[in-house]
């Protein structure tokens, strides 16, 4: 597993370390991700490399609040723990504004 930093591809923001020391997998500003895990979290052996967006939220009993991301070049969907830094609230609000 790596936590690392990088530049968001979707809106540029420069994303920090993660803050409990995680592997960081999504920009906690626009959520947006980049597919670059396979089989599990930070292990970065995915070739597809598409930005996956941010589609919907679940919850996972022992792992709370988690983000649904997609990916936009192979179609695959994922689920990532929410980071304590995330705009997690701004989502969601987005998400009931295209529900009503």
């Amino acid at each position: 597993m790596r936590n690392e930093t990088f530049t968001c591809e979707h809106c540029g923001a420069g994303v920090t370390l993660h803050p409990t020391g995680s592997a960081r997998n999504h920009c906690p500003a626009c959520l947006y991700s980049k597919h670059v895990d396979d089989t599990s979290p930070g292990d970065r052996l995915a070739t597809c490399h598409g930005l996956m967006a941010p589609i919907g939220i679940d919850y996972k009993k022992n792992k709370w609040d988690m983000i649904r991301h997609k990916c936009t070049k192979c179609q695959k969907e994922m689920l990532n723990i929410v980071a304590p830094d995330d705009n997690f609230i701004g989502f969601v609000r987005r998400l009931n504004q295209k529900i009503v």
